[in-house]
């Protein structure tokens, strides 16, 4: 989810996380090695939308939060 909004380096520790936990996980592994060379390409997060995201809790919220996403 947080690759999809655009929040690489969270992303990114997510799937290192996964990847002390299950050495042998290849898709962790490809997608560390994905995100690595991204995040060089677009830095920064949406602030906003990280906040709008961390703290959502109706469905109104979360049918926003996918209009948003659509648009990317």
């Amino acid at each position: 989810m947080y690759e999809l909004q655009g929040l690489k380096s969270e992303a990114l520790e997510i799937y290192k996380e996964i990847l002390k936990k299950d050495p042998q996980n290849g898709e962790a592994r490809a997608a560390i090695h994905r995100l690595s060379g991204v995040r060089r390409h677009f830095p920064g997060v949406n602030e906003t939308m990280k906040k709008f995201f961390v703290e959502m809790d109706s469905d109104a919220e979360f049918a926003e939060f996918e209009r948003w996403l659509s648009r990317l």
